[in-house]
């Protein structure tokens, strides 16, 4: 290990969170904006929105893994992670600003260039994303420095989703003068801007201390290692199926404040920011609750009380009932995010418990698995997102059916909460805590494993 310190200075950890605020500029647009964007701005209709959802989520899976393999191939003076910021910063957030663009074309044209701008999209996505949730590893060997790091990330990660969902419904109606198309186009723009300077921000406050030697193995060699990690495999499972609860019900979030609460402008944007307010102070409190008590027990448990709360908002919230959804939506959003910064920093301890367990490491495709496990569970979502809402017949700038004011609550509520019980009841199966890893860094050195 190296004789350097591992600790991280307080700016080097708000430059390592400006990189997850963002990647947040597409993640939570993803999750809180772009269906609602493409269904009733864009006008796609959402039988094609589900499939345009699943492929491109599966193109979005191959190029995590081949960014996972590049990231362990190339090391520079750099680093082996940071030198993706830099390079794909400003491509980043010219496809996000291309997404949020509608030109004025027919139904088939129009679909053609959201496929490909979304593709191009998911691509920079990729390299900037896979590379970014790899530098955690490289940056502190201290277990407790990186969840602390982790800490910092999703707090200034929700403070860019909060900006999303404030500033975008906002400035797309005020800039937009009558035109919701170009309001967006407008809105993303500011944000596509913001993210590439965050990520060249993050790129230059931030340096690689932990550097692992990495043994060149075939993909499929790489694939049967990883699978005989058991606790990866738990960590991924989890990871796709939260990742489906967390995109179901954030892409319905918008139509259920708008439809089911009968909501303006101003509402919607509340509603959204009152969820990701509930985020950003969860990040807060699970930095402080896990300094006392097991971050494993932590992660179980938050996800099935959301489970229990997602069926109290649908009995009990009717239509037009805002005070207690904005409750019940603000405590959920709380509760299910306490895990987050435990997720973030457990992957690189399944990393070292793989190398431990199999005497090989593999670093890069371990860290791209997880996006991928992300991008699958974005597909399933995304798929029964379109399914549904074509299943329930909504209809877009209507009133809508009693029938499909039924599927949008069950859509915030009950389907997600399904996937998160599902993801709590996955992780009786971790066994990683803080105690145990530590065991595992000192068999890592006495073998002769360690980091140089």
């Amino acid at each position: 290990m190296q004789t350097q310190t591992q600790k991280l200075s307080t700016l080097e950890k708000v430059g390592f969170g400006a990189g997850d605020m963002a990647l947040n500029v597409v993640i939570s647009s993803m999750m809180l904006i772009i269906t609602f964007f493409y269904t009733d701005i864009y006008g796609l209709k959402t039988t094609d929105l589900a499939l345009l959802f699943v492929i491109v989520k599966v193109i979005g899976g191959v190029s995590d893994l081949a960014v996972g393999q590049m990231t362990d191939s190339f090391l520079t003076r750099w680093g082996r992670y940071r030198p993706w910021l830099l390079l794909l910063a400003v491509p980043y957030g010219v496809s996000v600003f291309m997404v949020f663009s509608t030109p004025g074309w027919n139904y088939d044209a129009k679909l053609v260039w959201a496929y490909s701008t979304y593709i191009l999209m998911t691509l920079m996505t990729s390299g900037v994303g896979v590379a970014y949730i790899s530098l955690p590893s490289a940056l502190t060997a201290d277990p407790q420095e990186r969840l602390s790091a982790n800490g910092y990330r999703l707090f200034l990660a929700k403070v860019g989703a909060f900006m999303v969902t404030i500033v975008v419904p906002i400035l797309s109606q005020r800039w937009g003068k009558g035109s919701p198309a170009a309001g967006y186009q407008a809105a993303m723009a500011l944000m596509a801007v913001l993210g590439a300077v965050l990520f060249l921000f993050c790129f230059f406050t931030t340096r690689e201390r932990v550097v692992y030697k990495v043994a060149r193995q075939p993909l499929g060699e790489q694939l049967a290692v990883l699978l005989k990690n058991d606790q990866w495999l738990y960590l991924a499972g989890a990871c796709v199926t939260g990742t489906i609860g967390y995109v179901i019900r954030g892409s319905v979030a918008v139509y259920y404040a708008k439809y089911y609460l009968h909501g303006d402008t101003g509402v919607v944007s509340a509603f959204m920011s009152t969820g990701v307010a509930a985020a950003i102070i969860a990040m807060v409190i699970s930095t402080w609750v896990t300094k006392v008590y097991c971050k494993v027990k932590l992660f179980r448990y938050t996800q099935l009380v959301v489970a229990v709360i997602s069926v109290m908002i649908y009995f009990l919230v009717k239509p037009g009932d805002t005070l207690l959804a904005f409750v019940l939506y603000f405590a959920l959003s709380l509760i299910v995010d306490l895990h987050a910064p435990v997720f973030w920093s457990a992957i690189a301890e399944t990393i070292d418990y793989g190398q431990l367990k199999t005497g090989k490491r593999i670093s890069g495709f371990a860290f791209g698995g997880i996006s991928v496990c992300q991008k699958a569970g974005m597909a399933v979502a995304g798929g029964m997102v379109g399914v549904l809402l074509t299943y329930f017949d909504y209809q877009p700038n209507q009133e809508q059916t009693q029938f499909a004011l039924q599927g949008i609550a069950l859509m915030l509520s009950v389907i997600p909460g399904f996937f998160h019980f599902l993801m709590g009841a996955l992780m009786f199966k971790y066994r990683i805590s803080d105690a145990y890893y530590g065991t595992v860094k000192e068999e890592l050195q006495a073998s002769g494993y360690a980091a140089r």
